[in-house]
């Protein structure tokens, strides 16, 4: 788990958790997905770290291909 790892899923959850809060007000229906490419899904996204912190964050996420340009996987 390299530190540019780590740097960029705080980033990434921060930035998740601030859509959640401001969309919480202005439109409480709408869900919010933090989308991930499949390969960091398979494998940054496995660490229990990283498990831990999408768990407490209730995080929901959409697993997609890049190059396909395909979604694989909504997680809610």
């Amino acid at each position: 788990m390299g530190d540019s790892d780590i740097s960029a899923f705080h980033t990434a959850l921060g930035q998740y958790l601030n859509y959640c809060q401001a969309l919480e007000e202005q439109e409480p229906d709408r869900i919010v997905y933090l989308a991930v490419p499949d390969e960091t899904y398979q494998d940054f996204f496995q660490l229990p770290f990283i498990q831990r912190a999408i768990g407490r964050y209730q995080v929901k996420l959409i697993i997609y291909n890049p190059k396909q340009e395909e979604i694989l996987q909504w997680i809610t």
